[in-house]
C-alpha cells in the first residue's frame, strides 16, 4: 500500500514569514484594526468623559487617566515587544523580526511621548508642577530617549544588517529600564500613586472608570497594530525592492 506523503497545511501561518505573504495579509489587517481603534477610541472617550463619575478628589482633571495610563501601559508594553523581536532578529539573523521592530519603535516613542504630555497636563493642577523629577516620571523619558536613540542609531547606519543589529543590542539593553518604571512607586518615595489595579486585590476605582480604562487601552492597542503593520509594509517595500514580488505590487 502506498503511502501519500504529508504536505504541510497551505493555511499554516509560518507561510507569512515570507515577505510576500505578510505584506499581503498585514494589508488586509490594517482597515480592521484601524476601524477598531477609532471605534473603541470614541466608545472609550464616552465612558471616561460623560459617563464616569467625578473622582471625590480630583474633580474633574482626573478623567485624563483615560489618555494618560493606556499611553504609559503602551509604551512599556510596545518597547517590550520590540525589544524581543530586536533580539530574535539578532539571534536568528531573521529579516522580518528586525524590519517589525523597526516598524513597532516610531508608534512606541509616540505613546513614551503622549504619556509624558499628559503627565505634565496632569501635574499641574494635582502636584503644582508640569515636571518634577520624580522616578517614574524620570524613568519614562529614559523610555522615550531610548526610542528616539533606536530610531536615530538605525537610521545613522546606511548596511541595513548592521543597523538591525546596532539597533538591536540597544533595544534589548534598554529594556533593564522597564522595571524601573513599573516598579519606581514601591522602590523610592514618589509622587506617583501606586497603582490602582492590580491581580492581587480588588480595583481601587469605580466599575465604570475601569471599563473605559479598558476601553481605552484596545482603543491604543489596535491603533498600535495598525500603525505598526502599516510600517512594517512600507519598510518591507524599501528593503526588497529589487525583489519580482515588489516589482508586481508597485508596477
Amino acid at each position: 500500500m502506498q503511502i501519500e506523503a504529508i504536505r504541510p497545511s497551505r493555511f499554516g501561518f509560518h507561510r507569512f514569514a515570507a515577505p510576500s505573504e505578510f505584506y499581503r495579509l498585514a494589508g488586509r489587517l490594517v482597515p480592521w484594526f484601524a476601524s477598531a481603534a477609532v471605534l473603541l477610541a470614541a466608545f472609550g472617550l464616552y465612558l471616561g468623559f460623560f459617563v464616569a463619575p467625578t473622582d471625590f478628589q480630583q474633580g474633574e482633571v482626573y478623567r485624563i487617566i483615560f489618555i494618560h495610563v493606556p499611553a504609559s501601559w503602551m509604551a512599556m508594553f510596545i518597547y517590550a515587544v520590540m525589544a524581543f523581536w530586536a533580539g530574535l532578529g539578532i539571534a536568528f539573523n531573521t529579516r522580518m523580526s528586525s524590519m517589525w521592530a523597526c516598524a513597532m519603535a516610531p508608534t512606541g516613542a509616540l505613546m513614551a511621548f503622549l504619556a509624558l504630555w499628559t503627565g505634565a497636563l496632569w501635574g499641574r493642577p494635582t502636584w503644582g508642577a508640569y515636571w518634577v523629577w520624580d522616578a517614574r516620571m524620570t524613568s519614562t523619558l529614559i523610555l522615550l530617549f531610548l526610542y528616539i536613540g533606536f530610531i536615530a542609531l538605525h537610521g545613522a547606519i546606511e548596511d541595513p544588517r548592521r543597523a538591525d543589529r546596532a539597533a538591536g543590542v540597544l533595544a534589548v539593553v534598554g529594556v533593564v529600564n522597564l522595571p524601573i518604571i513599573y516598579f519606581s512607586v514601591q522602590w523610592w518615595n514618589t509622587l506617583h500613586q501606586g497603582a490602582s489595579i492590580s491581580l492581587t486585590r480588588a480595583p481601587s476605582m469605580a466599575a465604570t472608570m475601569l471599563e473605559a480604562m479598558f476601553v481605552m487601552m484596545f482603543a491604543f492597542w489596535s491603533y498600535a497594530i495598525a500603525a505598526s503593520l502599516s510600517r512594517a509594509r512600507a519598510i518591507l517595500l524599501e528593503r526588497e525592492k529589487r525583489s519580482a514580488w515588489v516589482q508586481a505590487v508597485i508596477g
